[in-house]
């Protein structure tokens, strides 16, 4: 038994893929492998360079990418002479390879709470899928063109079904929408691999996803899959200072092993191998993107404050400072009307558009007629952004005194205005045109039957934090308390399983509100309100929160204007692009238009 797993392991240390073809005399197993091994993955080439004896050979299979894809190459036996066979093209990625050794494997499926996990099957899965992706700032598996104009699932419904791929989608038993996704590659259906070895990739979850815990479900469904199958391994790629990616993969038995990565220098891999000088400012997600978008077009960028968002781009002789999507061409007057709510509501009534009904918040008795009135009613600060000092439905007398005392802290004005039930809607309006629109929700939780609420508003806003770059985060303050109060719960309640809960009442995304993209399904209507109300209040890039029964139909009011909008909530709507031909058209990409589809 001893001198068994002895050479068990000795088998595993000098693997193929481990130690690689070609040093020394082949197996006899090895003898009948494909050579030069390429997969189609959908979102670029998957090269598995332990099957190639060529480092040209191999160079040249890495370089043919097709534009707006990534190959990726492992496996690698010399990858210092790869890279010198071109080193313009190529880097070397600073990624880690983890292993999931499959024999004597145990399963470590998680028991699951309001979603499911199921193969890819319906047409409409492509389209999430891709969504997911994009929303994750991967590359989509129907990038391609042609792919696009036959609707985009045209990959993966020529795939689903084979056995070189396979695909889980993690389901919202609910709603029927998807919350994340991962496709695994079959090593031995790819080339007739000796090792009988799978590789994991494209692992997502849907940055909005409330349920916890659904990334190491769907890994632990592919390893189940492929321990089926009788796969000796799963392997991954996890990029190295991904630390909360590698603790989720240590935790369920991955063990790191010395593969190497190779890709070709392309712009969505551009921040891995330009080097830390031209990137060393840290921008928050809302001026990266935009300064991302310029660098493409060859626009000068020039950091200028990178803490608040502050940048100079230059193209052609001319110059344009901007604060995130706040440009020079938006006027002082146009800035100081979305900045006042109260001018705000007035300019959009005198233009016949229809807003809330506001008052400013005055004597005890004064406040308390207005909520008598409405019922339920909405606090802001007269002036202020990132949801500062509002407090949402709020129905009783003594919770609306508060309420204002908090909101003075951020200004010494403070509104009150008629609550109006709905989906919270924002629209993005670019040099008067929409280009995108997406529903806002109020954080919520979902109980374990273990953890405190506290607990798990800390882990969502975790979540949040890690998929925004830090800008999204529930604070534990007075109005998560009193929301979960109103749920009839206290912090430290433990939460029953499967039950969910809205900790916030208002939907900004800085206090953890996550954001769901409906520009295809916009009402008309409400894409012409919206653009008379950024012409009424003259300002060439605004953000319109609205407040709707549905984004399909015309029922509205609009609540406010935001004259600095957050451009990189809205991907994969092309907000950013759009920006950029606002301040530079003549670097506008040829047979782009805008609008939405």
């Amino acid at each position: 038994m001893a001198t068994d797993q002895f050479k068990h392991r000795m088998e595993r240390r000098n693997a193929p893929s481990l130690r690689v073809l070609g040093s020394g005399a082949p197996r006899p197993e090895e003898k009948s492998i494909e050579k030069n091994a390429v997969v189609d993955c959908g979102w670029g080439r998957l090269v598995f360079a332990h099957t190639f004896a060529d480092s040209k050979k191999l160079a040249s299979a890495i370089c043919d990418e097709p534009d707006y894809k990534r190959n990726i190459s492992l496996y690698i036996r010399d990858p210092h002479v790869v890279l010198a066979s071109a080193p313009q093209d190529l880097f070397l990625d600073p990624s880690h390879t983890y292993r999931l050794w499959l024999s004597g494997y145990r399963s470590v499926r998680p028991r699951l709470s309001g979603y499911r996990i199921r193969k890819l099957f319906k047409p409409s899965d492509a389209r999430e899928v891709d969504r997911i992706l994009k929303a994750c700032g991967m590359v989509p598996i129907t990038t391609c063109t042609d792919l696009l104009r036959q609707g985009g699932s045209e990959f993966l419904q020529k795939h689903r079904s084979s056995r070189q791929f396979s695909y889980f989608v993690a389901e919202d038993t609910r709603s029927g929408g998807l919350l994340g996704v991962v496709t695994g590659v079959d090593h031995k259906r790819a080339f007739n691999d000796p090792e009988n070895g799978s590789s994991l990739w494209c692992l997502a979850v849907d940055p909005n996803c409330k349920f916890p815990g659904v990334g190491r479900a769907l890994t632990a469904w592919l390893a189940d899959h492929y321990a089926a199958r009788g796969r000796g391994y799963m392997d991954l790629s996890v990029m190295h200072d991904n630390k909360g990616a590698i603790k989720l993969y240590e935790s369920l038995g991955f063990k790191r092993v010395p593969v190497f990565c190779i890709k070709k220098k392309n712009s969505i891999n551009e921040k891995l191998f330009v080097g830390p000088e031209r990137l060393s400012a840290k921008l928050n997600p809302y001026a990266k993107i935009i300064v991302d978008e310029a660098r493409r077009r060859g626009i000068s960028v020039e950091i200028l404050n990178a803490e608040e968002g502050y940048f100079r781009l230059s193209f052609g002789g001319r110059s344009i400072d901007c604060r995130e999507s706040l440009s020079e061409l938006t006027s002082a007057v146009a800035m100081s009307r979305c900045d006042n709510k109260k001018v705000t509501a007035q300019l959009l009534t005198e233009a016949g558009l229809r807003v809330p009904e506001q008052i400013e918040a005055g004597s005890e008795e004064t406040n308390k007629e207005f909520l008598q009135r409405y019922e339920a009613v909405v606090v802001k600060p007269e002036r202020g952004e990132q949801g500062q000092g509002v407090q949402v439905n709020i129905t009783d007398p003594e919770v609306l005194e508060n309420a204002i005392d908090t909101a003075k802290r951020f200004c010494d004005t403070v509104l009150l205005e008629q609550y109006v039930q709905g989906d919270d809607l924002r629209v993005i309006v670019i040099d008067d045109e929409v280009v995108a629109a997406a529903v806002r929700r109020p954080p919520q939780i979902t109980g374990d039957g273990r953890s405190t609420v506290r607990d798990l508003i800390e882990k969502q806003s975790r979540r949040r934090a890690a998929v925004t770059g830090g800008e999204s985060r529930i604070p534990l303050d007075k109005e998560t308390e009193r929301c979960v109060n109103k749920a009839g719960y206290d912090m430290d309640d433990v939460l029953d399983y499967g039950k969910t809960i809205f900790v916030r009442s208002n939907s900004n995304l800085h206090t953890g509100g996550t954001i769901h993209d409906v520009t295809q399904h916009l009402n008309p209507k409400l894409r012409e309100v919206a653009e008379t109300a950024a012409r009424t209040l003259d300002i060439p890039v605004t953000g319109l929160d609205f407040i709707v029964d549905s984004p399909r139909k015309d029922e509205y009011v609009i609540i406010e204007a935001n004259e600095r909008p957050g451009l990189a909530n809205h991907e994969p709507q092309p907000t950013a692009q759009r920006f950029v031909d606002l301040l530079f058209p003549r670097t506008m990409r040829r047979g782009e238009r805008h609008g939405y589809a």
